[in-house]
């Protein structure tokens, strides 16, 4: 005697969609926690690039916090300190550098607004979003040497370490688009001290290449 599945076709359907669904909320899991945990160890990287630039003697140690895992720096002197910009601020007055973070109260002011853009445009921004970025980074810099104008600062720095893996993967076009930008990059990544975990970029032949490219 044959059996006959009468299992309605819709029902099967049904079943494959969801097994699918569950399959993309998989991978987008994994994709989200293999995201946040390549900014985590970004973030700890650059503050530890930072405290070597600065000369300080003694490394911090770092842990994180919340979903994002936010840097939080342990301070024996009072409460922790939470955030990137915050720890990193923290750095340059502990190493008694000031200038870093402006000389007047207008750079302080743009170095804050770069410093706040690094982290609220910058990180974890859309494909979509990076050309935005790009476009007003290269038409401000148009007649700027630095961030803050003509004096280095912190804000050159922090967005050097978060636009690096954006500059290395530009098209010769894209390249030629943002000529302000990779004038500025090259700039900051030859600054002494600077690029420590960080591989160079070389520019050549009006080209943009990642180091192990040429």
């Amino acid at each position: 005697m044959y059996h006959i599945n009468m299992t309605p076709v819709s029902s099967v359907h049904h079943d494959v969609s969801e097994a699918r669904l569950e399959d993309l909320h998989q991978s987008a899991s994994v994709l989200c926690v293999s995201l946040v945990s390549g900014v985590i160890k970004m973030a700890l990287r650059e503050l530890s690039s930072l405290e070597r630039f600065l000369g300080l003697k003694k490394p911090n140690k770092y842990s994180t916090q919340g979903g994002k895992k936010v840097p939080v720096l342990q301070n024996n002197n009072g409460p922790s300190l939470i955030g990137l910009v915050t720890i990193a601020s923290h750095l340059v007055r502990e190493a008694k550098r000031p200038e870093l973070l402006g000389d007047s109260a207008e750079r302080r002011a743009v170095v804050q607004q770069w410093l706040e853009h690094r982290v609220t445009r910058l990180d974890n921004c859309s494909k979509e979003e990076v050309k935005v970025i790009l476009k007003d980074l290269n038409q401000y810099l148009e007649d700027k040497v630095y961030l803050a104008g003509n004096v280095f600062t912190l804000a050159d720095i922090l967005m050097y370490y978060g636009i690096h893996h954006i500059v290395v993967e530009l098209a010769v076009q894209e390249k030629e688009r943002y000529l302000n930008i990779t004038r500025w990059f090259d700039h900051i990544q030859h600054y002494p001290g600077i690029r420590h975990h960080l591989p160079p970029v070389v520019v050549l032949r009006n080209r943009v290449y990642p180091s192990g490219h040429y």
